[in-house]
């Protein structure tokens, strides 16, 4: 993978991490984010990422979606639960 596309793939998963904030919509992006720096993680081992901390970022973000989207349906069932 040439160095010109791994920085192209970690500026994508960063928007994508930053487009997986938003509970529920951001499920796949997120999931995009993710996929896409353990490809770049896998395809440039042992050379240095330029824009590596954008990938990690991207990454980051997206789990924070992620955890952010499993709180925001757990809310609602755990009060529904309690109330029946």
């Amino acid at each position: 993978m040439d160095r010109i596309t791994v920085i192209r793939k970690s500026l994508t998963a960063f928007v994508c991490g930053i487009f997986g904030l938003v509970p529920f919509l951001g499920f796949v992006p997120a999931t995009f984010a993710l996929l896409t720096r353990s490809h770049v993680r896998a395809r440039y081992r042992g050379e240095g990422n330029p824009a590596a901390t954008y990938l990690n970022l991207g990454a980051g973000l997206a789990l924070l979606g992620l955890f952010i989207s499993v709180v925001a349906l757990a809310i609602p069932v755990v009060i529904y639960i309690y109330n029946f």
